[in-house]
Order: structure tokens, then sequence, then C-alpha cells
């Protein structure tokens, strides 16, 4: 004999009712989540880390360079000679520029190698006071995407915002006319996993938050 309630869920208009429901709950999920999480997009971003700049302490001529661009070295390792002095790294990092040009007077202020630490690689992105920017937390999750490696995604989360707006020298005529100010964001990521990201590619990030 056949169940009652089986033969109900056979019905078409039951199952349509169901049908419908299923619908209704899958978009009120939906539109929950969307509700619950949004992003702020940052489009101008660069794959950066503070570049090391290495000098002589005091004027001198410089003799020889030891390394050249893309060098990996170690801290103390001897880099040039310029004068009486040998300038050594100060930590283990990647040499990004050199300066090789012997029988050149070199000052304190000049630099002869630029280095970094590729562990202090982050996505560095600049945002517009009014474009989201009060949104942004440190420890929110992000996403980006480096020019040079398609669409593909990255994972990272919101490591430093900066405290102050960057320098601008914009100067507006109208008296009530005010700059937009911009800051900036950084995005930690896993170098390790990443040695393809280089000093100064383009991307662009999604930071998530509630």
């Amino acid at each position: 004999m056949e169940n009652p309630k089986e033969s109900i869920f056979k019905k078409p208009w039951v199952q349509s009712l169901t049908g419908i429901f299923l619908v209704i709950v899958i978009v009120t999920v939906i539109l929950f989540v969307k509700s619950a999480v949004s992003t702020v997009s940052i489009e101008n971003g660069t794959v950066s880390a503070p570049v090391i700049t290495i000098s002589p302490t005091s004027a001198g001529i410089l003799d020889e360079v030891y390394v050249k661009t893309g060098d990996t070295v170690t801290a103390g390792q001897q880099l040039a000679h310029v004068g009486a002095e040998v300038l050594t790294a100060k930590i283990d990092g990647l040499v990004i520029d050199v300066n090789n040009t012997p029988g050149q007077l070199f000052s304190p202020t000049q630099a002869v190698v630029k280095m970094i630490d590729p562990n202090e690689m982050r996505i560095v992105g600049t945002i517009k006071e009014d474009a989201g920017f009060a949104d942004i937390a440190i420890g929110d999750p992000a996403t980006f995407t480096v020019d040079a490696f398609g669409g593909k995604k990255f994972v990272g989360y919101v490591d430093e915002i900066s405290a102050t707006s960057k320098d601008s020298s914009v100067v507006f005529s109208i008296s009530d006319k005010r700059e937009t100010k911009e800051f900036t964001v950084k995005v930690k990521y896993d170098t390790a996993a990443h040695p393809e990201f280089k000093n100064g590619m383009s991307a662009k990030i999604e930071v998530y938050n509630k």
C-alpha cells in the first residue's frame, strides 16, 4: 500500500513549492553573505620591499664593486671598496641596483649598492580616503593579483596601514576645493611560497571586511 506522505511529495505542485522554497533559501543565504562581508578594491599596487642603501661613511673614490644586480648576499659579505673603506651587506638580502663606476667620488649620501630583504616584500597599495579606506583594518584577509601572472589570485592579509597620508604637491586655486588624501595599505603574503614575485611588479588588491 502506498505511503500517504510519499504520495504527497510526488505531487507536481508540492515539488514545485519545494523547489521555490529551496531557491528562496539559497538567495537569502547569498544576500546574507554579501551583506556580512564587503570588499574594498585597491587598483594601484606594487610588489615592494624597503630599499637598503649601502654608502661609504666618508667621501672616497670607488675602487671596485664585488657584486652585481640580482646577486643574493649574506650579512657581512663584502660589496664594494671605496677609498679606505670596504662596504659590507648589513643583512642577508638581494642586490637590486649597483652603481659600478670605478674612479667616481662617492659621498656618504650616495648609494653604491642598493638591496632588499625578500622576506620583507609586501603588496603595497595606495587608496583615497573616500574610497573605502576607513573600512580597512589590520588583519583583514585579502586577495591580490600580480599583472605579470594574469588573473591568478593569491592570498594574504593587511599587515600595515599608514598613519598619515601621502605627501602631495597638488595645489588648488579654488579655496573651497579640498584635496582628497591618499593612504598606503600593505598586504603580507607567504614570501617563501612566491619567489617568482619581483620587486616593483604591478598588482591589484581586494580587502575583505565585515
